[in-house]
């Protein structure tokens, strides 16, 4: 990935996750659902409209590139693109009418049910070919995923973990992990700060990119690979407490907590790059700054296991049709074409994500078998979805629910609280008691 603003930086979707809670529509099955929808199938021919978020320069490039592709490739369909600031986007998505939606839209994972049961997209399995929905990865179709209807796909994904530096932790003698099975624990991991510390002139050995702020969407998707570890949820069956601040997540975070002392602040965004720390938890993001500055040094682990197995989120921004569009069916044929391996390829190479296809991901430089970020293609390959998140899996949706904003918004809070020295039970039973009132202040998100 090119390092600077992106079509899918993590840290940037705290934005786009502000989203007015009082817009929100109450959350209901895929029935009510589907046939509140007015899509069309259309001939299939004709002009569409698309509309996606202005990223780096090199994304927006590759997009243009795909729609002037496509464009070109046939004659019956002809797409225009819109392509709208990024601070702004999600808002234009949440103010603008249904009937006033583009045919094709960009949205961010997190952000799908709230579009869902606003009625601003309608399912796409009737638009979209088989082969294109049998060629996403499972990780990306969990991810697009509610009340069993396929409603997006991306392009890529995402991936998270720790970077090493071999030659810091070589001199620390500091064993680390070379895979997911045999991931440190998180005791071995306070241990290995613990050592690494001893020969750093100020202790600061761990870089969590504090900087980013630990009260935004990083903090969610950053560290809910915590509480999931744990055996902890987000939610469950529309209820936070008991699930968020059980006792195994509370002695979690306790442990995270610890690790205060141990943190760059990383003000500068070098720590890595610089060689001042260690280790560095964080995404797929940062692979090119740490590999042009490491080298051979750069080695890739997986986060520590704190007993449910190790966990890392998943999921980025996605494509989907507006509820209303009168010609889905060109519309589809469109994402077919995005979702291709010419198009995905281009717009991966052009930000270093994980590529959201099984073909492209088995043939990627870099997350191809072999490849230098293979660890975190096996982590995306053990998809746990958003609900049932076992040992065995790996690669967590965030909670597909139009109450999205308000679970990360307090989750978040308490990540950031929690790492500023408040109690860990106490953070974490205050954000699941907001959660659960907010709940139940709006019906669960169901439809009446």
């Amino acid at each position: 990935m090119v390092i600077g603003p992106s079509r899918h930086r993590i840290v940037r979707w705290s934005a786009a996750l502000v989203l007015p809670l009082t817009a929100l529509t109450a959350c209901g099955g895929d029935t009510e659902a589907e046939s509140s929808t007015q899509s069309e199938a259309g001939s299939g021919k004709g002009d569409i409209t698309i509309w996606a978020h202005q990223g780096q320069a090199s994304e927006d490039k590759a997009l243009q590139d795909a729609v002037a592709s496509f464009n070109s490739s046939q004659t019956d369909v002809q797409a225009s693109l819109r392509l709208i600031p990024a601070d702004d986007y999600t808002r234009t998505i949440t103010a603008t009418d249904a009937s006033d939606l583009p045919d094709v839209l960009e949205f961010d994972g997190p952000t799908m049910a709230n579009f869902i049961y606003n009625r601003k997209l309608t399912p796409i399995s009737s638009y979209v070919s088989s082969k294109t929905v049998d060629n996403a990865t499972d990780a990306i179709k969990d991810q697009g995923t509610a009340d069993g209807q396929l409603y997006g796909l991306g392009m890529f994904d995402s991936a998270l973990g720790l970077y090493g530096n071999k030659q810091l932790l070589d001199a620390a003698g500091v064993d680390y992990p070379k895979g997911l099975s045999d991931a440190w624990t998180d005791e071995q991991f306070t241990d290995a700060l613990k050592k690494l510390a001893t020969k750093d002139s100020d202790g600061k050995v761990l870089d969590i990119q504090e900087a980013e702020g630990l009260g935004t969407e990083w903090g969610t998707y950053g560290f809910s690979p915590i509480l999931w570890s744990a055996g902890g949820k987000l939610i469950q069956d529309d209820k936070a407490t008991g699930v968020m601040n059980t006792p195994e997540a509370v002695d979690a975070f306790k442990t995270f907590q610890s690790w205060k002392p141990y943190v760059d602040p990383n003000t500068d965004a070098n720590a890595m790059t610089a060689r001042r720390v260690a280790l560095s938890w964080v995404g797929h993001w940062l692979y090119p700054a740490y590999s042009k500055a490491l080298g051979s040094d750069l080695v890739i682990m997986p986060l520590p296991d704190f007993g449910n197995g190790p966990k890392t989120g998943q999921g980025s921004w996605a494509w989907g049709l507006g509820a209303e569009t009168k010609n889905g069916k060109a519309a589809g044929k469109f994402l077919d074409f995005l979702l291709n391996d010419q198009s995905v390829t281009a717009m991966t190479n052009a930000n270093g994500a994980p590529p959201g296809t099984k073909s492209v991901l088995a043939t990627s430089p870099l997350y191809k078998r072999g490849g230098p970020l293979q660890l975190f293609a096996e982590q995306l390959d053990k998809p746990c979805g958003d609900v049932d998140i076992t040992k065995s899996c790996v690669a967590v949706t965030r909670p597909i629910t139009a109450g999205y904003p308000v679970i990360t918004s307090e989750f978040s809070s308490a990540v950031n609280s929690i790492f500023g020295g408040t109690d860990p039970e106490s953070a974490l039973s205050e954000a699941a008691r907001a959660i659960d009132r907010d709940y139940a202040d709006n019906d669960d998100y169901k439809l009446n």
